[in-house]
């Protein structure tokens, strides 16, 4: 498990850092990120209004970019979600 916060925390920065500060991801970076590195996972992947509309949902302090802490939420779904456990 540690291997996989790991990776997760790794992505999230080089994801981040594209644009600017490693801490947050701005809107064109958490579309690459869900669209290269799960596009299996996140329903409509590819469809940029969705893709709004999930980071919308995530941004709890409505600043138009996500911390690591809101981004996690979205992993605890998807892996939830794959793990077949209630909601």
């Amino acid at each position: 498990m540690e291997s996989a916060v790991g990776v997760l925390v790794s992505q999230f920065k080089v994801y981040a850092g594209s644009d600017g500060s490693s801490d947050t991801l701005s809107r064109d970076e958490f579309h690459r990120l869900v669209t290269s590195e799960l596009p299996n996972f996140v329903k409509n992947a590819g469809d940029p209004a969705a893709i709004d509309l999930l980071m919308s949902s995530l941004d709890k302090n409505n600043d138009g970019e996500l911390n690591f802490l809101e981004f996690w939420q979205l992993i605890g779904q998807l892996a939830s979600k794959h793990g077949g456990f209630s909601q």
